[in-house]
């Protein structure tokens, strides 16, 4: 379902909480220049996928893409940034429901003030659902690396960037730079709250080139035509022939994922659920799936961003499961929990994605002194 409308200025106070100007993509854009200059960017990433030095160590390597350009490159971080900022995410819920996936997304341009209605349950405007309230969450992208103090803008900075290094690398990050790195295959949280998609078991592929920033897409769907992570019962359809495979910096996988996040960016989700591909050709595209992923609450789980700037307050539930400290070992649990949820840093995974953080905000020149970085003590929202 697809339904746009253009609307005033009091329409958009009312129902979406005003257009702030100092969440602008001018201003998303200089709050990461501020925070991490692109000399430092590219210090901290020499070997990106398509820079001359991978293509100089990838040439003989059967996954190799001559034309490949700099996916991770610093103008496309920028770019990405600009352009989510320039979006507002809401999700509905009615409250009380008995049914799990009573609920509706729209999407807000805030330079054309169009509205548009990305997904609505069947049954949301039913007769008998019409007296039940309304919940509403919304998301302002342009938040990215805008809100809390100097010191907690480059605190998410770091902490997004070392989860990605993390999913796009393997054990760099522990100064073994020649060893055996690890991709993971891992299904991206539903940011709605679809129907379950069928169980993925956790498997890893083996990589000698373990570089943060090297991969853009999950290695064994590199050099085939394999179709894969396909669900045919979605409320974002597959197209017949597309792989839905992990793409991007943060994996984006399966249809359901695809078409959500291609209704967000786009306003329509027949964009990547028809072209998926369209993300491992386009590192502006990659970085915006995952700011989204990184921006976007998946009940009950919080979003990185809220608990990375202190704007997560964790409920009765989420204390019980150890879930209390407002640091970088949150973000892990609301990104892969249920594999690395209670590990130490002994833990392979999360002793790359911590080191990884401990490295960039080194570099950044921020203290972490007392932050809780591991999961050890808790489990999954």
């Amino acid at each position: 379902m697809k339904c746009t409308r253009v609307l005033t200025d009091s329409q958009i106070t009312s129902l979406w909480g005003g257009i702030d100007p100092q969440f602008s993509p001018g201003n998303a854009m200089a709050a990461v220049q501020s925070a991490l200059p692109q000399t430092e960017y590219e210090a901290l990433f020499p070997m990106r996928i398509g820079t001359p030095a991978w293509h100089t160590f990838a040439a003989s390597k059967p996954y190799y893409k001559p034309g490949q350009v700099d996916y991770y490159s610093y103008s496309n971080l920028i770019s990405a940034v600009s352009g989510v900022a320039n979006i507002k995410y809401k999700l509905e819920n009615r409250q009380g429901s008995t049914s799990s996936w009573n609920n509706r997304v729209f999407r807000l341009d805030k330079t054309t003030k169009t509205e548009t209605l990305i997904y609505q349950d069947a049954d949301f405007n039913a007769s008998w659902n019409l007296t039940v309230p309304i919940i509403s969450q919304i998301v302002d992208f342009g938040t990215f690396i805008k809100e809390g103090t100097a010191v907690n803008r480059k605190r998410e900075l770091a902490a997004f960037l070392s989860n990605i290094a993390h999913e796009t690398s393997g054990s760099w990050a522990s100064g073994n730079k020649s060893g055996w790195g690890v991709i993971r295959n891992r299904l991206v949280s539903v940011l709605l709250a679809f129907r379950p998609l069928k169980s993925m078991s956790p498997n890893t592929e083996e990589s000698q080139d373990s570089t943060p920033l090297y991969w853009n897409e999950e290695i064994p769907y590199i050099t085939n035509t394999k179709i894969a992570y396909v669900d045919t019962h979605a409320e974002f359809l597959p197209v017949p022939g597309k792989s839905y495979h992990g793409r991007g910096p943060i994996q984006l996988s399966w249809n359901n994922n695809y078409g959500l996040f291609s209704g967000i960016i786009y306003g329509n989700p027949n964009t990547l659920l028809q072209q998926p591909e369209l993300i491992i050709n386009d590192g502006k595209l990659g970085f915006m799936t995952a700011i989204l992923f990184w921006m976007t609450p998946q009940p009950p789980k919080p979003s990185a961003h809220d608990v990375i700037v202190g704007n997560w307050t964790p409920s009765e539930s989420d204390i019980s499961k150890g879930l209390t400290s407002a640091g970088y070992g949150v973000t892990i649990m609301i990104i892969n929990g249920g594999i690395e949820g209670n590990k130490d840093e002994t833990d392979y995974r999360v002793g790359h994605r911590v080191s990884h953080y401990r490295n960039i905000t080194r570099r950044m020149g921020v203290n972490i002194t007392g932050e809780k970085l591991n999961t050890l003590g808790m489990s999954p929202f």
